[in-house]
C-alpha cells in the first residue's frame, strides 16, 4: 500500500504515462519519409522496405554498442547508413533527423496529463524520467519539472537502478522518499521497486500484473492517482 507521508518528490515516466507514444513515432516517421521523398528518394525506397528498416537499425545497434541508450544517436546513424548504401549524401542524415525529432515533439497529451502535472508539480518536486528521448522543453512541459533525466544522457536506462538513483539525487532526497509513476510493469515499477522508491502503475489499458512483486499502488489514470493525494490531504 502506498504511504503518502513519506513522499518528498515524484518521478514521473514520460512516453505512454503522459502521452501515447506510438502515434506520435507513426507520424514522426511518416513525416521523415516525405522528406526523404524530395531530397533522397533512394533512400526513401530503401527505408520503405521495413526489413531493411530493420535491418539498418540492427546493424547500428550491433556495430555501435556505446548507443544502445541513445535513441537519438541510433536513428541519426541509421539514416546516415541508409543514404550511404543508397548512394545519397550521408550529409543529410542530421536534416532528416531534425525533421523526425521535431514531429517527434507533437504530441497530444492524455486527457488528464496536464492537470496531474499542475497538481502534482504544486506539491513536490518532479523530474521527469525516461528511457526515450522526449525533450520536455520541447514539448513545454519543463515548467513542471525540476530536472529531466533520459537514458540516453545518462548512458543507463530502466530497470537499472541507477537512473532512479541519480533522479532522487536530482531533487536531494533518499530513493524510499520518491514516487515513481510510470506504465511499465517491467522498466517502471519493478525497476522502481529495486531501487527502493515506492511506485504507482498507470494501467491505462486494464493489463493483467504478472509479476511476483507488486506496485504500492495501481491506478487507470493520472486523476484517479491525483485524488488519492485529495484525500489524504485537502488542500486546494
Amino acid at each position: 500500500m502506498l504511504d503518502l507521508t513519506i513522499i518528498k518528490a515524484i518521478t514521473l515516466d514520460l512516453d505512454d504515462t503522459l502521452w501515447p507514444v506510438w502515434p506520435v513515432i507513426e507520424k514522426a516517421e511518416a513525416a521523415l519519409d516525405e522528406w526523404l521523398g524530395r531530397h533522397a528518394p533512394m533512400t526513401a525506397a530503401l527505408f520503405a522496405n521495413p526489413t531493411a528498416r530493420h535491418d539498418i537499425r540492427e546493424q547500428i545497434v550491433r556495430t555501435r554498442p556505446e548507443l544502445r541508450h541513445n535513441l537519438s544517436a541510433i536513428r541519426r546513424e541509421a539514416i546516415r547508413l541508409a543514404l550511404y548504401r543508397s548512394r545519397e549524401n550521408p550529409l543529410l542524415a542530421e536534416e532528416a533527423f531534425e525533421v523526425f525529432f521535431a514531429a517527434r515533439h507533437e504530441v497530444t497529451l492524455f486527457d488528464d496529463a496536464m492537470l496531474a502535472l499542475e497538481f502534482l508539480s504544486a506539491r513536490y518536486p518532479m523530474v521527469a524520467l525516461s528511457n526515450g528521448n522526449a525533450d520536455i522543453a520541447r514539448i513545454g512541459l519543463a515548467p513542471y519539472f525540476r530536472a529531466a533525466i533520459s537514458a540516453q544522457e545518462f548512458g543507463v536506462g530502466k530497470p537499472d537502478p541507477r537512473i532512479f538513483h541519480a533522479a532522487a539525487g536530482a531533487v536531494d532526497v533518499q530513493p524510499y522518499n520518491v514516487l515513481h509513476v510510470g506504465d511499465d510493469a517491467a522498466l517502471d515499477v519493478l525497476g522502481a521497486l529495486n531501487a527502493g522508491m515506492q511506485t504507482a502503475w498507470v494501467n491505462r489499458a486494464d493489463h493483467l500484473w504478472s509479476h511476483d512483486a507488486v506496485p504500492h499502488e495501481t491506478v487507470t489514470s493520472l486523476t484517479e492517482l491525483c485524488d488519492l493525494f485529495r484525500l489524504a490531504d485537502p488542500q486546494p
